[in-house]
């Protein structure tokens, strides 16, 4: 279940012209590139996340989390697990209605392992989202039960312990009592 590179090179316009594909692709340095399709545990932790997320955020429209949700922008088309948008900054047409491209950065983005996935292909979307503005990513790891927090210009802080707050992008931090998350209650998801 790795990722793999499907076709060689070919610009952005080239990439966004195919049809889509199940798993989704994505285009990065001039590659598309095959996402591993989602197993147990991964379907699960992005339900819940999703869930929790908007329960707290989309009525007082504050924010919105989007799964699977392909994000183009400074020359690469990812698709990360959970794209959280502040509700002001999602893409709408001129009527209100929320458009289907999203040509930007979420304002936080969540990725998680599928078994065999490749890390550093994953860490490279969330540090691609950094430089070019997302506040926040999340690096989920369902097998070691652990969490690694990607912040822009800080180093990677990693959460791993049971009782460990994860932290929330600022743009987010005074909804901490209703959104806060432990290291416990995110894998305690996978138990049915």
């Amino acid at each position: 279940m790795t990722t793999t590179i499907i076709s060689a090179k070919l610009t952005l316009e080239q990439f966004l012209e195919l049809p889509e594909t199940k798993p989704a692709s994505e285009y990065i340095n001039g590659e598309k590139l095959l996402k591993p399709m989602p197993q147990g545990e991964h379907s699960l932790l992005q339900s819940k996340l999703c869930s929790r997320i908007n329960r707290v955020t989309e009525n007082p429209k504050i924010a919105y989390a989007f799964p699977e949700l392909r994000c183009t922008f400074a020359g690469a088309s990812i698709v990360p697990d959970v794209a959280v948008f502040l509700w002001e900054r999602i893409p709408r047409q001129a009527s209100g209605r929320i458009q289907n491209r999203f040509e930007t950065y979420p304002d936080w983005t969540i990725e998680i392992i599928s078994p065999d996935q490749s890390q550093m292909r994953v860490t490279r979307n969330i540090l691609h989202c950094l430089n070019n503005g997302t506040e926040l990513g999340w690096l989920i790891d369902p097998n070691e039960e652990l969490v690694l927090v990607f912040a822009p210009g800080e180093q990677p802080q990693l959460f791993d312990r049971p009782q460990d707050r994860l932290p929330l992008p600022e743009c987010l931090s005074h909804l901490h009592s209703d959104l806060q998350l432990s290291v416990r209650d995110l894998f305690g998801w996978l138990s049915l």
